[in-house]
């Protein structure tokens, strides 16, 4: 059993053995190694100005990603490479393309963010080597400014992609083979374990030593993405001793595909869930494209997100509606369970003492059947939900409804059916006049609160005209809902 985590910073090989379960990375940058560039803004994820670049291997190749550094833990570096905007200018005090780009096209005004942009737009160069305005705008959704309406920032990115040089001095491309090699050496099957005082961080080296850690551990906090226990800590100063970290574990991170569906392990980010759902169902892919910005998509999970159990989380309706099922292990096997009976009451879930999500399986919706989500927000990008509603359908040969599952986030005190909407469908022709009459059973299937994202009243209306958006879609009818637009 081993007592330190091990990381590179910039160029630099860091041990640590001092490290408290909710320290951040971007405290321990500005803190402890005076590399201020890295900004606090809003302390949860969503202004990007702490933006900085995690490298991990993952098959066997070396991926980097924009994280927030504000609810990042320490605790979850262990094997990585952590690149901050101080690394990015040649030794001589050259600009990188990029930052040289923000200052040709004037896209720092106040500075304050700059440093946030510059690591997101530098993401976006390692991966992308002609981006187009969609492209440079989604790497930008996570990042806020208040003084240059953002064009300024577009056009740099632009700039920057038509003018690529062929030879540049990049330090992460320069170095990459060298990088992989310092990791691989960082990589460890021992678990390890920090006591700082009366709190504990662990890292579990596997799945099976998650398992037995959680049999010793039962109420410890397992931490995957951190994007919303981040906010535990940032926001309501909750201890999380003893805490587990599991993103460092690739067996929950594998996404096997059938003919039938997909199973996706439960450390599978929302990012790389993207690149293998949005293919299959385009309506999936511009939901995940909605959930925070490009660095949350980059930490979160989609187990996380179910684990959690939270009624607002955007995975658990659609999940639900395609019949999803769910598999959980502790230490001495595994049982599987269908999505929907996981959910039992707000803030209870169906996880006994020392089991932990492992993976769910998602099956393709069937041919000839229809499957819409949206999401409902105050705001197109960047927010959190209103209403979520998903809807499944098949219909048989006369036209008459043969199945619907309808699930709902933000109605009740979980992810939940519309179990009498769905009986009042069953069996009727798929026509106006029964979904219209469909429609007053909501009010028999949920009775949502008030609260400062919508009333009651509106949640309620809300999810009534949303099965007669998703019926008119269905039946070839243009829906022009251009404000509230969904993700269908």
């Amino acid at each position: 059993m081993k007592d330190s985590i091990r990381f590179i910073l910039n160029g630099e090989d860091i041990t640590l053995s001092d490290v408290y379960p909710s320290e951040t990375l971007l405290d321990f940058l500005r803190l402890r190694r005076r590399l201020t560039g890295t900004k606090e803004g809003c302390a949860e994820g969503d202004c990007g100005a702490c933006t900085v670049l995690v490298g991990r291997l993952l098959d066997g190749k070396l991926f980097y990603e924009t994280v927030n550094a504000c609810i990042r833990f320490l605790g979850s570096l262990n094997g990585t490479h952590v690149v901050t905007v101080e690394h990015l200018a040649a030794r001589n005090g050259t600009l990188h393309p990029v930052q040289q780009a923000m200052v040709d096209y004037h896209g720092s005004q106040c500075g304050f963010c700059t440093p946030g942009f510059v690591m997101s737009l530098y993401g976006l160069w390692l991966s992308n080597e002609k981006p187009g305005r969609p492209e440079i705008e989604k790497a930008l959704q996570g990042n806020l400014c208040r003084c240059t309406g953002y064009e300024p920032i577009v056009k740099a990115a632009e700039a920057v992609g038509r003018a690529r040089p062929s030879t540049l001095f990049d330090p992460l491309e320069k170095t990459r083979s060298e990088i992989v090699s310092r990791l691989w050496a960082m990589q460890t099957r021992e678990t390890i374990t920090i006591v700082s005082g009366e709190d504990r961080l662990i890292v579990p080296g596997s799945v099976e030593a998650l398992a037995r850690v959680l049999a010793d551990e039962p109420q410890a906090t397992v931490i995957a993405g951190s994007t919303d226990v981040g906010l535990w800590v940032t926001k309501q100063m909750r201890a999380l001793s003893p805490a587990i970290f599991i993103n460092h574990l690739n067996e929950l991170q594998a996404i096997k595909t059938t003919d039938g569906g997909v199973t996706i392990g439960a450390g599978v980010t929302y990012t790389k869930a993207f690149e293998i759902l949005a293919p299959k169902l385009p309506t999936l892919g511009n939901l995940i494209n909605r959930i925070g910005g490009e660095q949350v998509r980059n930490m979160g999970t989609i187990g996380g997100n179910i684990a959690n159990g939270s009624p607002i989380g955007d995975s658990p309706p659609p999940l639900i509606a395609l019949g999803a099922t769910l598999k959980l292990r502790c230490a001495t096997g595994t049982r599987m369970l269908r999505l929907e009976d996981y959910f039992i009451d707000y803030g209870n879930q169906d996880r006994k003492p020392g089991e932990f999500v492992e993976s769910v399986f998602m099956p393709y919706p069937a041919e000839g059947s229809q499957f819409a989500v949206y999401k409902i927000t105050k705001r197109r990008d960047e927010d959190i939900t209103a209403v979520l509603g998903a809807f499944y359908l098949t219909l048989d040969e006369a036209g008459d409804v043969n199945d619907i599952r309808i699930a709902f986030g933000g109605m009740a005190g979980t992810p939940k059916r519309a179990r009498t909407v769905e009986s009042d469908l069953i069996g009727k022709p798929w026509n106006e006049e029964t979904v219209d009459r469909a429609r007053d059973a909501f009010d028999a299937d949920f009775q949502p609160l008030s609260d400062w994202r919508a009333t009651a009243e509106y949640r309620q209306l809300t999810a009534k005209n949303l099965l007669r958006r998703f019926y008119l879609e269905t039946v070839g009818t243009p829906v022009e809902l251009k404000r509230f637009e969904g993700v269908a």
